[in-house]
């Protein structure tokens, strides 16, 4: 990273601050950093030619730089290459990646030039210093690289910086092992789930020490110091403890020495003296600006020519600001990221992100062009989390209330109500308000923020790839703490409960307790990666049977303007006009054992249509075409809502006291895509048709309804 921010210098000029590209070969470039690891036998490429321009608010697409989206610890060519959480990355000058992958693996892994995926160092979780495979981590984070090759680590499970010399011998740079805040010698400092370091010129290492809301600094001595920080999270500017973060999670240099900072729970870009330690906030969003694009900034990164790019937590973007504070989302929608945790940009101008939840690396293309694999691989195994339920007993039947997809109603950007406000995203299992939720699998912690919305209906835990919601997490029914070492409770001046924090590299054992069902009475059960969502039904609850038939309640036609095709035939056939249609199906289901009332949604709509003798029409030779298949969210989850379902759809505005599921057929939603369409019969033979549609549920229970059509 040092290598990469050296080649730009921060000057002033008649209109601001303005970033100018250096060669490498300028006398003010620093030497090029040492080889990490011996066994790297190419020889370094001639230095390139010095990369275009970035492109500022351009689009762009993204490729596949390693993994193949399945969790793994594989290692060899990237294609076949798997992680477990490809968290932090940091490029050589040479044009190797290291890659910090935490998760189950625990490792340093490298990059090489030749597309060859190899661990550096560790492979079982642990606090050991060791050479390469011996050496043991826990949840390693962020990295940085001095100038002499030395690799750092923040090692946020085990609460210590690690070193990694480029023989693969690891030490400990600070750090005991014991959550705290300590400064002094560095076995004796001591530090709370720092997730990023960077290292300057002199050899200080900085880290962003993040749950204790402060930034350190480890001199070349080793002594631990405390550079800008209180004692509590806050939002101030100043020197020293008089200034406050707020979960900082990554940490950069920029050509100058200023140390900038992603203030994650800040919405907040900060920067920080290293020799005075006087922060002042260069870009901020207000808590209550829900258009604002800067949300959660997790890593940070420089571009070649000085354009900050910062990947965000709560939406899976990629933004790039420029020096004169325009920020542009260079992804969104469905082309996103699941995490961007790790951002870094090679000696070629290239940007690199790793997708820690989708077991990937990426690089980031300006430009049209063709995206390749975005979030897990469809293949990725179901959790083993046999059978249970996150409700005591574990191992029988609970009430599901909620299925994945299901359109949901809420409040849109001006305030007002919309029935189709977004999708369910999980699985609703009714409980008690009070009642103790419990783990379903074993797992570890791997968001840096993974306990969110404290006090809220909407509250929540992510452990691994599952969220438990509408929980009081750390608290049960009468608001006292469950589990206080694991589930830290900050207290504001007055002593009082303000939010609860769990740490990146926390484990939680199965039937565990997380906390108790808040007011919403029940469970809400979400399976995948943030914007790749898959159906918890997948994990097979012991108990839970659906003998139950789904139900299709009507058939209709829209034309282009929506309005209902309503004119028949004297024999009462609906007549087809020969231009673009939808189609719309009301159809809901049930499970065994739930309330009469309940409805929930279908797995899969499908349609095909046949001529008068039953023969398929002319481009249904191949039979039913599946549309809607709510297996996997849609990653544009606004998007895919509005297609999915029509606008009649959800618990209306109008009073009705069930909730409809009024599917849109000509639309297609399939494995995490949502593309829009419509039926055009103009091309067809005029005569009688019959459309037939099939929707199933989750158990493979399905029910078939017909349409007779006239086409003049």
């Amino acid at each position: 990273m040092r290598r990469q921010l050296a080649l730009l210098s921060l000057v002033a000029g008649a209109g601001g601050l303005a970033w100018l590209l250096v060669p490498p070969d300028h006398p003010s470039a620093p030497t090029p950093a040492a080889s990490i690891a011996a066994s790297a036998a190419a020889p370094a490429p001639a230095t390139p030619a010095p990369p275009a321009p970035t492109l500022i608010g351009g689009p762009a697409h993204i490729a596949v730089l390693a993994g193949d989206g399945v969790a793994g610890s594989q290692e060899g060519p990237t294609a076949q290459a798997r992680f477990s959480d490809p968290y932090g990355l940091v490029a050589a000058p040479d044009g190797r990646l290291f890659i910090a992958d935490g998760g189950d693996n625990n490792r340093i892994r490298v990059l090489e030039r030749n597309g060859q995926l190899r661990t550096l160092a560790g492979g079982v979780e642990g606090f050991t210093d060791e050479t390469g495979a011996q050496a043991r981590f826990n949840t390693p984070s962020g990295l940085a690289l001095d100038a002499t090759g030395n690799l750092y680590v923040a090692d946020t499970g085990n609460h210590a910086i690690r070193k990694v010399s480029p023989q693969g011998q690891v030490t400990t740079l600070a750090g005991d092992g014991t959550p705290g805040w300590r400064d002094g010698a560095g076995a004796q400092a001591r530090f709370n789930a720092p997730l990023a370091v960077a290292v300057d010129g002199q050899g200080r290492v900085f880290v962003a020490d993040t749950h204790n809301d402060r930034i350190r600094m480890i001199s070349p001595d080793g002594m631990v110091t405390t550079l800008a920080g209180g004692s509590r999270p806050g939002d101030a500017d100043g020197p020293g403890d008089k200034a406050l973060f707020d979960t900082p999670s990554a940490l950069a240099l920029d050509a100058q020495g200023r140390l900038w900072v992603a203030d994650t729970r800040n919405d907040a870009i900060r920067s920080v003296d290293p020799r005075t330690g006087e922060v002042q906030t260069w870009l901020h969003s207000r808590e209550d600006d829900e258009e604002a694009l800067l949300r959660r900034p997790l890593s940070l990164a420089f571009s070649h020519d000085g354009v900050m790019l910062v990947g965000l937590l709560s939406k899976g973007q990629l933004l790039q600001i420029t020096a004169s504070k325009q920020v542009h989302a260079l992804t969104g929608g469905a082309l996103r990221f699941a995490r961007a945790s790790g951002i870094a940009v090679d000696a070629r101008g290239r940007v690199l992100v790793a997708d820690a939840p989708a077991f990937r690396i990426h690089e980031v293309l300006a430009g049209e062009g063709t995206s390749g694999a975005l979030g897990p691989a469809l293949e990725q195994p179901p959790l083993a989390s046999e059978g249970r339920w996150p409700l005591r007993p574990q191992n029988s039947w609970h009430e599901v209330v909620g299925m994945l997809g299901e359109v949901r109603g809420g409040r849109d950007k001006q305030g007002k109500l919309d029935s189709r406000h977004h999708m369910h995203a999980g699985l609703d299992i009714r409980g008690d308000v009070g009642e103790a939720v419990v783990t379903i699998a074993d797992g570890k912690v791997l968001s840096p923020a993974a306990a969110y919305g404290f006090g809220r209906l909407g509250e929540g835990l992510a452990i691994g790839p599952l969220m438990y919601i509408h929980v009081k997490i750390g608290r049960d029914k009468a608001g006292k703490p469950v589990d206080p070492r694991r589930m830290q409770m900050l207290r504001n001046a007055a002593g009082k409960v303000e939010r609860v924090r769990v740490a990146r590299g926390t484990r939680y054992n199965a039937g565990e307790v997380i906390g108790s069902i808040n007011p919403m009475a029940h469970v809400h059960l979400a399976l995948g990666a943030p914007g790749f969502l898959r159906d918890p039904l997948a994990l097979g609850f012991k108990g839970f049977v659906d003998e139950v038939q789904p139900r299709i309640d009507s058939i209709e036609l829209f034309d282009a303007a929506g309005k209902r095709l309503a004119r028949r035939d004297r024999a009462g056939v609906l007549v087809v006009p020969r231009a673009p249609l939808q189609i719309v199906v009301d159809a809901w289901d049930q499970v065994n054992d739930n309330l009469e009332r309940r409805r929930l949604g279908v797995r899969t709509l499908a349609w095909q249509l046949l001529k008068d003798d039953g023969s398929p029409a002319t481009g249904f030779e191949n039979g039913w075409r599946e549309t809607l298949n709510f297996e996997v969210l849609p990653v544009d989850d606004e998007l895919g809502v509005k297609l999915a379902y029509a606008p009649s759809s959800g618990i209306t505005v109008h009073g009705a006291r069930a909730t409809q599921f009024r599917y849109q057929l000509a639309n297609e939603l399939r494995s995490g895509r949502a593309t829009p369409g419509h039926w055009d019969p103009g091309s067809l033979p005029a005569g009688k048709y019959l459309l037939q549609v099939r929707v199933q549920d989750a158990s493979g229970n399905a029910a078939l309804r017909e349409l007779q059509l006239l086409l003049p």
